[in-house]
């Protein structure tokens, strides 16, 4: 009989453990969705329709992840690129109806970080120097085709996510990279609170006012004031575009208030906003229990990072591929290893951590990681011939 490793029982725990988490999480944001939207003319069917594409995404990310991750990463990222390009002719979840719906160029940012971040997960996850190097060249065009559309948010974010995983080749501690990432999220959505409630010194309003666009502050502003007068189960979901004077008094206008977080607040309450920060919580803590390389994990957790930023100043997740996509990548990098194997190649690692959240190199020289020094075979090979010689 085979006897499992401790180490792989003790992953497979903690995987199921997290995996458990985000099915609560997720109910829990489907459950209060609907109470929120309970006796009012309400359309809870947006907020249900994505967390079905972030669900499923995941899942097909873990299945695909498992099987044929660099193929399913680098299909990924082609597919988001391609998205990403075509959605001035039109995306699918778009919510108005001109032409070119309000909203598409921040979904197309968010498309276009996706494509960079699976393309450099794909490169982190391959063994072969040339193939490495072509996804990386990918992850760059894609930066480029930020600067094509006029997105210098989509550059800068798919940008920033090809040198953080170039940076995270050379990083052992994930617990640390990850938690850098929560706290820069943090102060983005920080910072987008204290200018919809006219928190911040006139100087710096006037300074933010301007890459925001002053249309922006005031949908920040008609949020923050809905999520004052109704704190707790928010004035329902998708009801922002009647309540909003802003909106009201926009040609065009997709009735969002480009902005995830304050969204969340004005029509679910804090409790909402409250759950969308714990299922981002939940992605950044399924990536630091993944089985995957250091690598892997940050570049994935800065791409939902960039994602968040983006969804925290525009109108990204109010697009069915872009949910789907964040969670396609979250499942890729948190998949479980196929059996057997137990190497990774790039870096010569298995991707097995210590306590700390640290790789542990584990090589051909032993299960252990510690290196067969000359005479540890003749230590470890018992004495037969106890006769005394002549």
């Amino acid at each position: 009989m085979t006897i499992a490793p401790a180490g792989r029982g003790r992953t497979r725990e903690r995987g199921n453990a997290s995996d458990g988490a985000g099915a609560v999480i997720l109910a829990a944001c489907a459950v209060w969705s609907l109470i929120s939207a309970a006796g009012r003319e309400t359309g809870p069917e947006g907020v249900l329709l994505a967390l079905l594409a972030v669900a499923a995404g995941f899942a097909c990310g873990r299945i695909c992840g498992t099987l044929l991750p660099v193929a399913t990463a680098t299909v990924a990222a082609v597919g988001a690129l391609l998205m990403g390009l075509l959605s001035r002719h039109g995306m699918p979840g778009a919510t108005a109806t001109v032409d070119t719906a309000p909203g598409h160029a921040g979904a197309a940012a968010a498309l276009l970080v996706l494509a960079a971040g699976a393309a450099c997960c794909a490169a982190a996850a391959s063994r072969q120097a040339p193939l490495r190097f072509s996804l990386r060249l990918l992850a760059l065009g894609t930066a480029c085709a930020a600067l094509a559309l006029r997105s210098m948010a989509g550059f800068a974010a798919a940008l920033g996510v090809l040198l953080c995983s170039l940076a995270a080749a050379r990083i052992r501690q994930r617990l640390l990279g990850l938690a850098g990432l929560a706290l820069a999220t943090g102060l983005v959505v920080a910072m987008s609170w204290a200018i919809a409630a006219d928190a911040l010194p006139q100087g710096l309003m006037v300074s933010l006012e301007g890459p925001l666009t002053a249309h922006r502050v005031l949908l920040w502003q008609d949020a923050s004031e809905l999520a004052g007068k109704h704190p707790v189960l928010g004035i329902g979901p998708g009801r922002f575009a009647e309540l909003s004077p802003t909106v009201e008094q926009t040609v065009h206008s997709d009735g969002k208030p480009h902005s995830a977080p304050l969204q969340q607040a004005a029509e679910q309450g804090l409790v909402g906003a409250g759950l969308l920060g714990s299922a981002f919580g939940w992605l950044l803590y399924v990536l630091w229990r993944s089985p995957r390389t250091t690598a892997v994990v940050l570049t994935a957790g800065a791409a939902l990072t960039a994602l968040a930023v983006l969804a925290s100043v525009g109108n990204a997740l109010s697009f069915t591929p872009v949910t789907a996509g964040a969670g396609l990548l979250a499942g890729l990098a948190s998949a479980r290893r196929p059996i057997g194997d137990g190497t990774t190649g790039a870096h010569g690692t298995d991707g097995a951590r210590g306590p700390d959240g640290a790789d542990q190199v584990r090589g051909p020289e032993g299960a252990d990681g510690v290196a067969n020094r000359p005479g540890d075979a003749a230590r470890r090979t018992p004495r037969t011939d106890r006769s005394t010689p002549l």
